[in-house]
């Protein structure tokens, strides 16, 4: 089942726009891991806050994905750009109007 995870990153003050670019660098990585989107966006009316939404072929390949060493790596390059502030949801998908199967 598609399993999707939505968060805000709060990113240290002024240095969102490093974040953004930081969460966008090319990883086919993920998509060989099962991600199936990961697109990630601001509001400038909330200038030290990303979003990020992910759809993943599940929630197992979610879990190993935060396993994989390129994305410790990743995780660890982007720790000195956030603030600490985390928020969130995620889900199993049960269906789309868009699609014939979740």
């Amino acid at each position: 089942m598609v399993f999707a995870n939505a968060g805000s990153l709060g990113a240290a003050p002024g240095r969102r726009d490093e974040l953004v670019t930081h969460l966008t660098r090319h990883s086919p990585r993920l998509e060989q891991a099962g991600c199936l989107l990961y697109e990630v966006g601001v509001d400038d009316d909330d200038p030290d806050t990303v979003y990020v939404v992910e759809l993943w072929t599940s929630a197992e390949a979610h879990r190993a994905s935060l396993q994989l060493p390129e994305v410790q790596a990743s995780i660890a390059e982007a720790r000195p750009l956030l603030s600490g502030t985390f928020g969130g949801f995620r889900f199993e998908v049960v269906g789309s109007p868009l699609r014939t199967e979740a």
